[in-house]
């Protein structure tokens, strides 16, 4: 290393003449290059000779005159005759020296089955601070190491470089980071609770219905708010939400249409008692909560208002949740294309392929056995554009929760996120399935 310390002079005394490992001469002395060292060397002033004492003598090889520098064959005793070493005066502590280049030292990765350390080739040593770098071994660039084999790394010290060795890959995860058994137990749970109120009395299953809607918009008027400042009045969706579903199962989609339109200038009449500014944002986001959520929830409620309702319920989540379930059994096995990497990385196309075959199967055979008229064709048609339908809309909430930066719209279902995360797939699912049904097998 180029590293050039320049030292006042100081009267040659006794104690001066007599320190070991000081260089001194006259100014016609010409400084000591050793070959070797040659990034080593200390250009030392001259000493002038101002006190008694004898006057020291350059110290020199046996056999050796007085050259300017040293040959090749004279570089090793040069080295080891003129070599400075030790502190500058008496009271002086010795300073630690930092490693340079030619000190660089390798250590070897300590790993179960690492063989002999071997240096590097074609890689320069790291460059310290403010020193040239050192030249690089011969040949050509290593490239990137192995996994489980060591790999140099730059050290704390200016340098050095010390071996690490590559991580043992980590097991694959869960889809989402969730808790598998969390998750099973919930959906079993909320499947049961389905399948107790369908059979039981169709008018509870009405009120289930209704309370996932009305917590779904309040989940996603929520983080609006929370994420975005969006305030989308909540009292008006309620009741609108309320309404809707009453009046799809009661009265049929007109009037579900109509009580959609009134929610909209609810929303819009309930904004005015606030400040004017956002209102065009908060009227719209109102809105779409008011589409997105209670009216797409109103087709379930009008299948359920047929007299085979409870069975095309069954229908309807079954070729959903088949979707789901084959998309991510086939995807988690053999997926490697994504499908919208830049929306849910999760998803691939071979996933897709999978929740779209097992949903047709499942669509075929509930139509055969549960739906009267109903023929096995057009379970393989429903079934197909369930599956289709149903991604999209998981696609469709995976990009809302990307533009609010979350990654599920609540915690209130262990292992599932929020009701809202439940409901991505089924809202866009059944108008689909109730239009279907009804040209297939009447309403």
């Amino acid at each position: 290393m180029q590293h050039t310390q320049q030292f006042p002079p100081y009267p040659a005394g006794p104690a001066a003449a007599g320190d070991q490992g000081h260089r001194t001469g006259h100014s016609q002395q010409p400084p000591v290059y050793w070959g070797g060292d040659a990034e080593e060397t200390q250009v030392m002033p001259p000493v002038p000779t101002t006190g008694p004492g004898p006057e020291p003598t350059p110290r020199r090889s046996p056999g050796r005159t007085a050259q300017p520098g040293p040959g090749p064959a004279e570089e090793q005793s040069g080295r080891e005759a003129g070599r400075l070493s030790g502190p500058l005066f008496r009271d002086e502590q010795p300073e630690t020296a930092v490693p340079g280049a030619a000190e660089t030292v390798v250590l070897r990765a300590v790993t179960e089955n690492a063989g002999p350390a071997q240096a590097p080739v074609g890689r320069p040593y790291p460059q310290a601070p403010g020193l040239p770098g050192a030249p690089a071994y011969p040949g050509p660039p290593p490239s990137h190491p192995a996994a489980g084999q060591p790999h140099l790394v730059p050290s704390s010290h200016p340098g050095q470089e010390t071996p690490v060795a590559e991580p043992e890959p980590q097991p694959r995860k869960q889809r989402g980071g969730r808790n598998l058994q969390a998750a099973i137990g919930v959906g079993v749970g909320l499947g049961a609770v389905i399948i107790a109120s369908l059979f039981v009395v169709k008018a509870l299953f009405l009120v289930v219905v209704m309370a996932a809607v009305v917590v779904g918009v309040w989940e996603l008027s929520s983080r609006l708010t929370e994420r975005k400042e969006i305030n989308a009045p909540l009292i008006p969706l309620v009741a609108g939400s309320i309404a809707m579903i009453s009046t799809g199962y009661w009265a049929g989609v007109q009037w579900a249409a109509a009580s959609l339109a009134l929610t909209g200038l609810a929303v819009m009449v309930w904004r005015m008692a606030q400040p004017p500014e956002n209102y065009l944002r908060d009227i719209t986001a109102g809105i779409f909560t008011a589409f997105y959520v209670p009216f797409l929830a109103t087709f379930v409620a009008m299948m359920l208002a047929a007299d085979d309702g409870p069975q095309r319920i069954v229908l309807f989540l079954i070729v959903t949740v088949c979707s789901d379930t084959g998309a991510y059994a086939v995807g988690y096995k053999f997926g490697k294309n994504k499908l919208a990497p830049t929306i849910s990385p999760g998803k691939t196309r071979e996933g897709l392929a999978g929740g779209i075959g097992l949903s047709m199967l499942a669509g075929a055979l509930l139509m055969e056995l549960i739906i009267d008229d109903g023929s096995w064709w057009q379970g393989l048609i429903l079934g197909g554009c369930a599956a289709v339908t149903a991604t999209l809309g998981d696609l469709g909430e995976s990009m809302i929760k990307r533009d609010l930066g979350i990654k599920d719209m609540g915690t209130l279902l262990p292992g599932h996120g929020g009701i809202m995360d439940r409901l991505d797939s089924l809202l866009p699912t059944a108008p689909v399935v109730w239009l279907l049904l009804a040209a297939f097998v009447g309403s």
